[in-house]
């Protein structure tokens, strides 16, 4: 049941819309494939032998890589495909 502006169904379908993107954006961030890069693409160390044998297609140094983890924020939680408090506003 939806009140005001919003079709039945309305919130079940922006939760199915933001599901969806946030998988596809998981999705762009799997594992690396191909050939193993013998240097760093960042700042140019050797990569280990282990590591371009344990994850095949890497591109990075394990420094880089915690580097880039550790600037990584979280999106927030907020819904921002127009709800009706929104376009109230």
């Amino acid at each position: 049941m939806a009140g005001g502006w919003a079709k039945d169904g309305a919130v079940s379908e922006q939760i199915e819309a933001s599901i969806s993107d946030e998988l596809a954006r998981m999705k762009g961030r799997r594992a690396p494939v191909g050939e193993s890069l013998e240097f760093c693409a960042e700042c140019e160390e050797p990569i280990p032998e282990a590591r371009r044998v344990a994850v095949p297609g890497v591109k990075l140094c394990v420094d880089c890589v915690a580097r880039r983890d550790a600037a990584f924020q979280r999106r927030g939680g907020i819904n921002r495909r127009g709800s009706k408090d929104s376009q109230l506003k």
